[in-house]
């Protein structure tokens, strides 16, 4: 952690010079002395400290300065840093003024110059002070902070992002967070409460802002690698779900020179995950996040290198290259491609769903929501086993959640260990026979209208959060007719490809290899494969082998 600052003020070079040098000779090995020639310059400077996020621990102005007295910049600096301890040096003409402005500025101390011997002067004074200081000193968070209002769909974007990428970020509530409106002005942008032109507004660690940033925006101002280094490489993986991740992991370790690209952030749909119970290997389980962070720093050892956020755009073979156009417009190419591409979310189709989507609505995005939902009631849609692992996790925060499931009940597409969970939790409620039909509200999701199709009673509840886990569709409209795939967009692999379709080689089709030689498919975007993680896991490791045998008959 950064240290936190001492902040000494003077107008005189002399005295600044040695008030600096007597701090920082008792506690420059804890803190970081920074000193400034004016009260305007201080400030700047502490304003400049708190959107970056560091901590003052103590501020030592002088009282007699021009344009801004000592007091006076206290009592502006004061409410930036409300902790921080506050201290006065005077000559013994202006005691009257230190006085008063114990009461008025809520000084801590005053000092009479000169301090010397200061081990005697200044020490134990500034001693006590920093002690009180630490006794009750949380650090400030030194991270991405995001500040907008919680209905924001663009905002939920870029946390969601920030979070499946595991990149530390701190939300602050534009609507109920003083602080978010502090730091908005400390900024220099301007928000009236009924107009939010700047939101979301993202704050870096350095303390540089980002206005209405895109998710791409601010990926790259994070230092995301979304540009590939090199145009060709041995194997290019497209999705970095478990399967595209496995497959990484695998093909940088045996040699090959791999690049996985990933749409949204590493770990998929499974990433998403609050709970995987019943991946082999941990026996009280992980989360999906869990799971990818472990993955990914598997792979970026073996020298996977990764993009994100990034997609295919187009693909075409040529001989026996195949050239993949990134969304950015770039172009890679490569002799073996594996399409690890996964699934997203099922939309409802239903009056409202689109309107609130990011507003109320989401689709998956458990962990990102949660926190936000607390003492509320929320609602979750699907009868799976990922909506009972979100069901689980909002149990946490939520005061009611509900399960609104189509069919009798959870056993004919939840794993039982999740179903006696779900039954021995008090405030999880599950609802068979019912199913949203229209979500309502003005500029956010306030209620949801369900009907009971055991009765055809239509239900109104009120809510602000409803949460969409209703099965999946592949994402492989952008492969065109080059890739054979079913009338549901999923690919067809080995013997499930149409025989009328041909193979141009002597050597038989690989189990998971598509119709064109050299491209494989794994995982869930595979025709008829086992939607679990660890299959996904086994199907990407396998699928290196035949990306060897592949590049050994080129």
């Amino acid at each position: 952690m950064d240290k936190p600052v001492i902040l000494t003020i003077d107008d005189d070079p002399a005295v600044l010079q040695a008030i600096a040098r007597d701090l920082r000779k008792q506690y420059g090995g804890r803190f970081r002395i920074m000193r400034a020639d004016s009260g305007t310059s201080a400030l700047d400077a502490t304003q400049k400290l708190k959107l970056r996020g560091d901590t003052v621990a103590l501020f030592l102005a002088d009282q007699r300065m021009p344009n801004m007295s000592g007091v006076e910049f206290l009592e502006q600096a004061s409410p930036i840093f409300p902790t921080a301890k506050r201290a006065l040096l005077t000559a013994y003409a202006d005691t009257d003024a230190a006085i008063s402005a114990i009461n008025d500025a809520n000084l801590d101390y005053y000092l009479l110059k000169p301090w010397d011997p200061p081990e005697e002067k200044l020490y134990p004074v500034l001693d006590d002070l920093i002690a009180d200081w630490k006794a009750s000193f949380k650090p400030e968070f030194k991270g991405v902070k995001v500040i907008s209002d919680r209905w924001s769909p663009d905002s939920h974007a870029l946390r969601d992002f920030l979070s499946r990428n595991q990149i530390p970020y701190r939300w602050l509530d534009i609507e109920s967070d003083p602080e978010a409106q502090q730091l908005i002005s400390l900024s220099g942008e301007k928000v009236s409460q009924a107009d939010h032109p700047c939101l979301p507004l993202v704050i870096q660690a350095d303390g540089s802002k980002l206005t209405s940033p895109s998710v791409t925006e601010l990926a790259q101002a994070l230092g995301q690698t979304t540009e590939a280094a090199k145009p060709f490489y041995d194997l290019v993986i497209v999705g970095g779900g478990p399967a595209g991740l496995a497959a990484a992991v695998y093909g940088a370790s045996e040699g090959l020179r791999t690049v996985m690209i990933e749409r949204e952030a590493p770990g998929g749909q499974a990433g998403t995950s609050s709970r995987i119970e019943n991946y082999l290997g941990f026996p009280v389980g992980l989360s999906g996040s869990d799971l990818a962070r472990r993955a990914v720093t598997q792979a970026k050892r073996f020298g996977v290198e990764i993009l994100t956020p990034q997609a295919g755009q187009s693909l075409r073979t040529e001989n026996n290259y195949h050239f993949l156009t990134l969304s950015d417009g770039s172009e890679i190419s490569s002799h073996a491609l594996i399409l690890a591409l996964g699934v997203s979310w099922r939309r409802l189709n239903m009056p409202g769903i689109e309107q609130f989507t990011g507003a109320g609505v989401y689709y998956g995005a458990a962990q990102t929501e949660a926190a936000a939902c607390t003492n509320e009631e929320v609602y979750v849609v699907g009868g799976a086993n990922s909506a009972g692992q979100a069901a689980m996790y909002f149990s946490k925060f939520a005061k009611t959640v509900r399960i609104l499931v189509r069919g009798e009940s959870l056993t004919k597409s939840m794993s039982q260990y999740l179903i006696d969970q779900i039954d021995g939790t008090d405030n999880i409620e599950v609802l068979p026979f019912h199913s949203v039909v229209e979500a309502q509200g003005s500029e956010k999701l306030e209620r949801i209208l369900v009907k009971d199709s055991q009765t055809d009673e239509m239900k109104t509840f009120e809510t602000n959060s409803l949460f969409i886990f209703i099965g999946a569709t592949p994402s492989t409209d952008w492969l065109g007719d080059q890739v054979y795939r079913d009338q549901r967009g999923f690919i067809c692999t080995g013997p499930d490809v149409d025989t009328s379709l041909g193979w141009p080689l002597e050597r038989d089709r690989f189990l998971l290899e598509t119709n064109v030689p050299g491209i494989f498919a794994v995982g869930d975007v595979r025709h008829n494969s086992i939607k679990r993680v660890a299959s996904g896991v086994g199907e990407g490791s396998i699928c290196v082998q035949f990306v060897h045998r592949h590049l050994a008959n080129l």
